[in-house]
């Protein structure tokens, strides 16, 4: 993942990339020495006690709105004492507040996990009741060549994932934001488990293109990008209950963490991911898969920004303005300017997550390539 005024309606301004003749109205930001645990959280139900002008236009900025395309803007402040006050059109992204946490919501998220993976087993991997080896075979007859057969499956992925993310809208007013979040990853992952899965099996079947694996610093260097990959990656997949459908799932407009950076994140991560094994491998393969996966993110950095703009409108013009799609382009040409206290954005659970998670894989990283999941597709 009440009334509230228009952004053009809004006493404050932007002076970071203001315009002239822009219907945002931009004035420097009032200054408050409110602590950062007196704020109230994004989409507070609550005004917050702060330092601004006690007026509706300025007290509708604490309360969140039913209509998307009016989104508030939220101060957010930057450490404990700050002595300037950030205002936010979207969220505060990896926010983990444990008091928060109901028990029972974890307890349902393990065991719907449980279940997705015991179906997903029986009905898609396990070769002698599922449909996935069938599926394999079934592209596979198209052509004799790995590489073909690797891109087919992308698109199949790309075709299918991109194709449900854009019919959301209309999907979740048809059956609802659960059940359509079900039907999404009951659809898209066992093809993603699919396409992952032929690629480990046949990596080393193409023609190789190069062989730099002799490069003594090469493989350190190629580890660390596809390291810091990860954390660019998974943004969208901090709040797992939502992934899960345990929360009720929604189009999230991030603005902090990673996404000062860059606007899309996975795109980035896909890309550094991509290049650092392409690199490494050096064979048609790789490069098909490479191919395959990047054209299907470039794809979904347009697509995603067509349906914030449907869904936030306004609001998403802001974040677009104020971010970039190449990494740290709006950071060098002055309309995002990072926090002096920047780091403490990315010191958060999820982050630690990530961090335990891509070690732990690391590790687990040779066994994974002996056994290829068991899998012989």
């Amino acid at each position: 993942m009440a009334t509230s005024i228009l952004l053009s309606n809004s006493p404050f301004q932007f002076p970071q990339f203001s315009k002239p003749n822009s219907p945002l109205h931009r004035k420097q930001a009032p200054k408050t020495k409110t602590p950062y645990h007196s704020l109230n959280p994004i989409f507070s139900n609550k005004p917050s006690k702060t330092a601004f002008p006690n007026t509706p236009q300025a007290n509708s900025l604490f309360f969140p709105s039913t209509n998307p395309r009016k989104r508030p803007l939220i101060p957010l402040a930057l450490g404990n004492q700050a002595e300037e006050t950030e205002f936010l059109v979207g969220e505060d992204s990896a926010e983990f507040d444990l008091s928060k946490q109901k028990i029972s919501s974890w307890i349902y998220f393990t065991a719907i996990l449980g279940i997705v993976l015991f179906v997903l087993n029986v009905a898609w991997i396990d070769n002698s009741t599922g449909f996935g080896k069938a599926f394999i075979n079934a592209v596979s007859s198209v052509s004799d060549s790995h590489e073909v057969v690797m891109l087919t499956l992308t698109l199949i992925f790309a075709v299918v994932h991109s194709g449900l993310a854009s019919l959301r809208d209309t999907g979740e007013k048809i059956v609802g934001e659960r059940a359509y979040r079900v039907l999404f990853a009951g659809i898209s992952l066992p093809l993603a488990v699919s396409t992952v899965v032929y690629f480990i099996n046949h990596r080393y079947d193409g023609v190789q293109l190069w062989q730099l694996q002799g490069v003594p610093w090469l493989h350190h260097l190629l580890w660390l990008s596809n390291f810091v990959s990860f954390f660019f990656l998974y943004p969208s997949t901090f709040n797992l209950l939502e992934v899960a459908a345990v929360d009720k799932p929604k189009m999230h407009i991030w603005e902090t963490g990673i996404m000062r950076i860059t606007r899309h994140p996975q795109m980035v991560g896909q890309v550094m991911w991509c290049l650092a094994h392409t690199i490494w491998i050096g064979n048609s393969v790789a490069v098909a898969a490479s191919v395959g996966l990047i054209g299907h993110h470039l794809f979904g950095v347009w697509n995603g920004d067509r349906r914030l703009a449907i869904r936030y409108g306004e609001a998403f013009e802001v974040v677009k303005n104020r971010t970039s799609v190449i990494p740290f382009a709006a950071v060098l040409d002055g309309r995002q300017k990072l926090p002096r206290n920047y780091y403490k954005e990315f010191l958060r659970l999820p982050y630690l997550t990530i961090t335990v998670l891509t070690l732990g894989a690391y590790f687990a990283h040779p066994l994974m390539q002996a056994a290829s999941f068991g899998l012989h597709w």
